[in-house]
């Protein structure tokens, strides 16, 4: 089955350049307002940091939202680099922040660039990543004499039946993987000839 990966938990890297300290930070976002919330939270744990840059893909594929910011850093030099690493990663639903404390040694461009994008790769390397698969929510009718052989058909092709109402007929609320949801609807109608209701609700 087919899915798209994202970052599950957070994660936490150290490195220096020329005395500089870079933390790398990683963490879940699935929307715009979870990645600023880990953002602010980053701040707040490093309150006394000379930037907080960032880059972040809240989604993934055509429904992804990017963000960046260099934080008063030279322009192009730590939020584009940083988003250069999380699209090239192929990592959705995922936040870096890179916490820089300055350390007396001035980088030039080039070394802010080498070290946002370094801290940023670290960061991303440390944190767990999994499966995400996209999912559609159903709601299926159902004669009692079909419902023992159209549960087992869902369950083998890997639906969660969420919730069961037995009135005058079965009413089910069944989550199915996206590229799962036609095959089963046409399992469904074959097996009961065409009684059986099966509607999209999410």
């Amino acid at each position: 089955m087919t899915g798209y990966p994202i970052a599950v938990g957070n994660a936490e890297v150290e490195l220096r350049f020329k005395n500089s300290r870079f933390i790398g930070t990683v963490g879940s976002a699935v929307s715009v307002d979870e990645a600023k919330a880990f953002i602010a939270s980053v701040r707040a744990r490093y309150p006394d940091a000379s930037h907080h840059c960032y880059a972040f893909a809240a989604g993934y594929g055509a429904t992804v939202t990017h963000g960046m910011s260099d934080d008063g850093e030279p322009s192009g030099t730590a939020g584009r680099p940083m988003l250069a690493v999380v699209q090239g990663g192929g990592i959705g639903d995922v936040v870096v922040v890179a916490t820089r404390y300055f350390g007396g040694t001035k980088l030039g461009t080039g070394g802010l660039v080498k070290a946002y994008t370094e801290t940023a790769q670290a960061a991303l390397a440390a944190v767990p990543v999994e499966l995400k698969i996209e999912t559609v929510l159903l709601r299926v009718e159902l004669a009692y004499d079909s419902f023992a052989p159209c549960r087992k058909r869902m369950e083998d092709l890997g639906a969660d039946i969420e919730d069961e109402q037995f009135a005058d007929v079965v009413q089910l609320r069944v989550r199915v993987a996206i590229e799962q949801m036609q095959e089963l609807r046409t399992a469904l109608v074959d097996m009961t000839s065409g009684r059986a209701q099966v509607d999209q609700i999410e």
